[in-house]
């Protein structure tokens, strides 16, 4: 008999790595397929917060791969997936997440895959009902349709619960082995994931996208409003997560560097950006992020760094903006009192 092969949309997740598991226990050949945003929460922001520094930084996809021994292919479609998020044919969920369109988007992209490297049929960690946006019963076989994958799709969790695919017809694989998985209860899980002997796996409820995240998706709306389009680059997202975002004035915001790691990741953008920090005082870096920037918005951001510094009480303290083609410019400022900085200004 001919071997089958599978690939396996990994996450990083305890479903995706569940279901990868139940194909291997039937003798199915499986790799994995991890694609990469942008939005991702893969542990980079606990590699740069210090208070972070317990937890521990690891890319849950590939610790999922390691734990199933599959090789694990990341892909980048951080361009690609800029439609998805900026046109998503069946909209947004709580905050920006784009759910239906994203999981239509990545099994479509594992499609073109397997066509291209000869593997048979596609697998998802998706259990019925588990997620509103994308999991409902009556959605799942639209996302297979507009996908294009139709029954090369195969949701080992909660086969039982939906029609037969291809490689259940065909007996590439056996149905009575795969489960009927429902609901967002996750104990279901948790005991076979015991069983198989998997501990110390990413929290089950635990989101793996910033897009859900309200505070993140307050951040790039706020970028859109304030750019001439809504495009982005991958830079772009990845400072939203780090920093206090304060926009005083509608023509600038400004980043401001919450701790020593922070400050040192910023580090990396002071030549794309307007660099402040204060020279007689300990304080943060901050970037300045607009257009059309004058001097008096300098001395504002100033002032606004003096007081997130350790200046923050003295009567002046002394700043230095360095601007992107390297110019620098130096001046006094009086620290802003912190009830001058207005609530609305937080992004």
């Amino acid at each position: 008999m001919t071997q089958r092969k599978a690939v396996s949309l990994i996450s990083g997740g305890l479903d995706s790595l569940l279901a990868t598991k139940v194909m291997l226990e039937q003798g199915v050949h499986v790799e994995g397929i991890n694609f990469f945003t942008g939005f991702c929460v893969e542990g980079h922001t606990h590699a740069i917060r210090k208070r972070d520094q317990q937890k521990e930084k690891r890319n849950n996809a590939l610790w999922c791969a390691e734990q199933l021994g599959v090789k694990l292919h990341i892909i980048d479609v951080i361009e690609e997936y800029k439609d998805v998020l900026l046109n998503p044919k069946h909209g947004y969920g709580a905050n920006l997440n784009p759910c239906q369109d994203c999981k239509t988007f990545m099994i479509h992209k594992a499609l073109e895959w397997i066509k291209a490297h000869d593997f048979d049929f596609i697998i998802t960690g998706e259990v019925v009902g588990q997620r509103p946006m994308s999991q409902r019963k009556d959605l799942m076989p639209v996302i297979a349709r507009e996908s294009g994958a139709n029954d090369l799709l195969l949701r080992p969790l909660c086969a039982k619960n939906l029609p037969e695919t291809l490689p259940e017809r065909e007996g590439w694989v056996d149905r009575s082995r795969l489960l009927d998985f429902s609901g967002r209860n996750r104990k279901p899980q948790m005991a076979l994931a015991a069983q198989y002997g998997f501990t110390d796996y990413a929290t089950p409820a635990g989101g793996c996208c910033f897009l859900t995240d309200e505070n993140y998706s307050k951040k790039v709306v706020d970028m859109w409003q304030h750019r001439p389009s809504r495009d982005y680059e991958l830079d772009d997202i990845m400072l939203l997560k780090v920093g206090r975002h304060i926009r005083p004035k509608d023509n600038f915001k400004l980043i401001v560097g919450r701790e020593e790691g922070e400050n040192k990741f910023m580090e990396g953008y002071r030549k794309q950006f307007i660099s402040i920090y204060t020279t007689s005082h300990p304080g943060p870096l901050v970037l300045l992020d607009g257009r059309d920037i004058s001097d008096a918005d300098i001395e504002l951001a100033g002032r606004i760094t003096a007081r997130f510094g350790q200046g923050r009480d003295a009567e002046t303290v002394d700043v230095e903006a360095r601007l992107p083609g390297g110019e620098i410019k130096t001046f006094q400022v009086a620290p802003m009192p912190p009830h001058a900085i207005k609530p609305e200004w937080y992004v």
